[in-house]
């Protein structure tokens, strides 16, 4: 049987020396390292910043910093990066990270419930990555169109959640029925267009019209 995960990966751009670090020390420290962005997902990241070149950022759900790093790469030349970690215990090894990567200073990193910290961030957003709790994926959405441009992009990650996005009945646990909810409540939504990618744990594209 193809592994068609192992064959993507294979086939695109290696992550550098500071991406590598970070996905080391999750894999050393963290109890669910799967959680991190990845290869494949990070390079798509940077990618669509190329394309965008945004000049902000915003993240919500940092973990470990790796998509932080890929977004960062693909800002434009006076970009800067807000991201949102509600666990401060990952806070040292994130701004090792962003060191390493010699992008500390374009990155300004938040402790705390990102639903209660956007409101407080005084900027317009050009592109936002959500990659936080998935019980919050409505008010993180919400949150972030107050803050998002006309014309720019949402991309949320996991939205189909290994699969059980398509379970009947939907699995009553609080993480699925978060991420269905979110979903419909994208494709009902007025404000946008949307595509869903089946990449890696599928992702969620969003343009804001209005």
């Amino acid at each position: 049987m193809i592994d068609i995960d192992k064959y993507v990966q294979s086939h695109t751009s290696p992550a550098d020396e500071a991406l590598s670090w970070i996905e080391r020390q999750t894999h050393l420290h963290a109890i669910h390292p799967r959680m991190l962005s990845g290869v494949v997902l990070g390079r798509f990241l940077s990618m669509v910043g190329v394309m965008l070149t945004p000049g902000r950022v915003l993240e919500i759900g940092t973990f470990t910093g790796y998509s932080a790093l890929c977004l960062a790469k693909g800002m434009g030349p006076d970009g800067v990066l807000h991201t949102i970690e509600c666990n401060d215990e990952w806070e040292e090894l994130i701004r090792q990270g962003f060191s390493r990567a010699g992008l500390a200073e374009r990155i300004v990193l938040h402790i705390g419930d990102a639903v209660a910290v956007i409101p407080q961030i005084n900027e317009t957003f050009d592109l936002v990555f959500i990659d936080g709790d998935k019980r919050e994926y409505i008010a993180y959405y919400e949150a972030a169109m107050d803050k998002l441009r006309p014309g720019g992009f949402i991309l949320a990650d996991n939205v189909l959640w290994d699969g059980k996005v398509l379970n009947e009945p939907l699995p009553r646990d609080a993480q699925t029925q978060g991420i269905a909810a979110f979903n419909d409540h994208v494709q009902a939504d007025p404000r946008v267009e949307n595509v869903l990618l089946p990449l890696r744990d599928g992702l969620m594209m969003v343009r804001k019209l209005y």
